[in-house]
């Protein structure tokens, strides 16, 4: 069936027909085009969601991917980007073959219906036009035949008129005959411009329109073939990332597969486990004999010094071993438009609030096990100031031994880059030695000598290392009753470090004996006081001051600062009028907030409120 047959009278009814089929492919791209819009969204809010709940780096989060469900996770997080990626592999595929391929096929379709309409409405005009020829031709014979009768029958009435002279019945007869040749060849010419009419119509109806129609014809199956393949290539589209998708969903479900509950369990224990035994039973302490009572070995007092093989690992105390040590605020100072002269040393402390820090220095110096007490408040002194012992000796012991070991793994790592770079250097010092035009081999002389002192600092500090290391692995405590004993009191040992060494020597009627024995000579471990001045971390600083005046803190939890010196704030003024200040390390103090200009760190806000 054609429509040039068939449909040889609709030429408007096909125009518009052809302009719908190309709204409708336009709308088919639109449509398309939306459709990766949502994938590019979608793949990009699949992006983010991933990379929301990816660990950040130097997190605590990170160290919780240790464990088999979190991995899992972590898998299920990358598997899902892919996921976006194929998404987005769907988009730029169907812009590509979809959308720029009909966009441009729309272009061309327009361009071809416009020529074809444009013939088909130039064969109309042509048509037309002969139309209009012939009806001319056949009004001209008409009016021409109409003529020539009125001149015959004029003729015939002069003729036949006796008055009329001879002349004018000759010139009635001439003007007859030449309207008759007139109307003869206005005959003639309708005749012939009827039969071009007939052969012209012909070829129209039966030759240019149909030719015209099929074209216009293959036209509209054409776009209709190609929208139909498009809509098979969004289907395959779909369909090539299909494998794809499924790989990413069975690595989810092998991820799922591969959570392990016992072995995250086991994690558990690896992160907590303190190495220390269960505390065993407790001893009757018979009070019935108040003067004679003794303290039981096995007790609480005591199990923190039985044994001397085995040292105390501790935490953080929960009380105040040293409470000396803290650092005082000083009273009020004085009002803020009080000028520096008027007091020229600061606020005075009054004694009587607080007794001097060498009165109870030196009162703790006359306990006997004072070689050990005062070993472990000079250490612990030193911590105060610190993040932590480098032996990691506050910890308990097989987390300290953890900490060794990544300690110890991590400095051997560092010493296989400075040797692989001074291979490296070494290498191209021979080079530079074969062709001298290449390099200075001396100039690589001094780099080379810096990689091998560091490689040998790193080896001394692997050794340094690997000493405590051995230290903690030969000191483990096994499952004695001392040993138990010394894990039960793991968070109770945290009592005042005075009592702790004053009891070990402590006779029971309250004096104090010179004898040394066994039991007393380890009876305060080192570790044990150091462990008591981690309850602490060193205040972060929240911004910086300039002293605005010289202040001479003479008094108990002051520091002396001069007019100009710029510090460290470390804690801001509270309301009481001292601000609390740090000079580097190892000096921080009290200073009134009169005598500083204060500058804080917006940023560090956070860190005030955690203090």
């Amino acid at each position: 069936m054609s429509w040039g047959t068939e449909l040889w009278d609709q030429f408007e009814n096909l125009e518009k027909h052809t302009q719908w089929g190309i709204d409708v492919l336009e709308k088919y791209i639109k449509f398309v085009k939306e459709r990766t819009e949502i994938e590019l969204s979608y793949a990009k809010q699949l992006r983010n969601l991933s990379k929301k709940y990816q660990p950040k780096k130097n997190s605590k989060e990170e160290e919780e991917y240790r464990y088999t469900s979190t991995r899992a996770f972590l898998a299920t997080l990358n598997e899902m980007n892919d996921y976006a990626g194929q998404h987005e592999v769907i988009s730029e595929n169907m812009t590509s073959l979809i959308t720029g391929e009909l966009t441009r096929y729309v272009q061309e379709l327009k361009q071809e219906r416009k020529s074809h309409f444009h013939d088909g409405r130039k064969a109309q005009q042509h048509i037309e036009t002969c139309w209009k020829q012939l009806e001319a031709s056949k009004r001209r014979f008409e009016r021409d035949c109409k003529e020539a009768d009125r001149a015959q029958q004029y003729f015939e009435k002069m003729d036949a008129d006796i008055n009329v002279t001879k002349a004018d019945v000759e010139k009635a007869r001439q003007q007859a005959q030449l309207r008759h040749q007139m109307a003869e060849d206005s005959k003639a010419e309708y005749s012939s411009t009827l039969q071009k009419f007939n052969s012209e119509q012909h070829d129209h109806y039966y030759t240019h329109i149909p030719n015209i129609f099929q074209k216009i014809q293959e036209m509209e199956e054409r776009r209709i073939v190609r929208i139909g393949e498009s809509m098979k290539t969004f289907a395959e589209v779909d369909r090539q990332v299909i494998p794809i998708i499924g790989k990413c969903l069975d690595e989810i479900t092998k991820a799922a597969e591969s959570i392990d509950h016992k072995n995250d369990s086991q994690l558990v224990i690896e992160a907590f486990k303190s190495g220390f035994e269960p505390p065993g039973d407790i001893d009757f302490e018979d009070f019935t004999q108040p003067m004679k009572r003794t303290v039981s070995e096995s007790s609480l007092s005591n199990s923190r010094g039985d044994g001397k093989s085995e040292p105390k690992f501790g935490g953080k105390s929960k009380g105040k071993l040293w409470p000396f040590i803290k650092k005082n605020k000083p009273p009020p100072p004085p009002p803020a438009s009080a000028s520096p002269s008027a007091v020229p040393n600061g606020p005075q402390s009054p004694k009587q609030q607080k007794e001097p820090l060498s009165h109870r220095f030196n009162e703790f110096m006359t306990s006997k096990p004072k070689i050990h007490c005062f070993r472990s408040l000079k250490r612990g002194l030193s911590l105060k100031l610190g993040a932590g012992p480098e032996d990691f000796s506050n910890l308990p012991p097989e987390q300290r031994r953890k900490k060794l070991q990544q300690k110890v793994d991590e400095l051997n790592r560092d010493i296989q880059k400075e040797m692989d770079q001074r291979d490296a250097l070494t290498k191209m010092k021979d080079v530079y030695i074969k062709n001298p035009q290449m390099g200075d081999a001396a100039s690589v002389d001094q780099r080379l000598a810096e990689l091998g002192q560091n490689v040998e600092k790193l080896r001394l500090e692997v050794q340094k290392f690997e000493g405590w290391l051995a230290e903690v692995e030969g000191r483990l405590p096994t499952r004695t009753e001392q040993a138990r004993r010394q894990s039960g009191l793991y968070e109770a040992q945290n009592t005042s470090a005075v009592n702790s060494c004053a009891q070990d020597r402590e006779s029971p009627d309250g004096s104090y004996t010179e004898e040394q024995s066994q039991e007393t000579e380890m009876k305060v471990p080192a570790t044990d006081f150091d462990d008591e001045f981690d309850d602490e971390e060193p205040l972060p600083t929240i911004g910086t001051c300039k002293a605005l005046y010289t202040f001479e803190g003479q008094n108990e939890g002051t520091i002396s600062v001069a007019e100009g010196e710029m510090l460290y704030v470390i804690e801001e003024d509270k309301g009481d009028g001292w601000t609390r200040i740090r000079r580097n390390e190892d000096e921080e103090g009290y200073v009134p907030t009169s005598y500083v200009e204060v500058y804080l760190d917006k940023n560090a806000k956070g860190a005030m409120t955690y203090i």
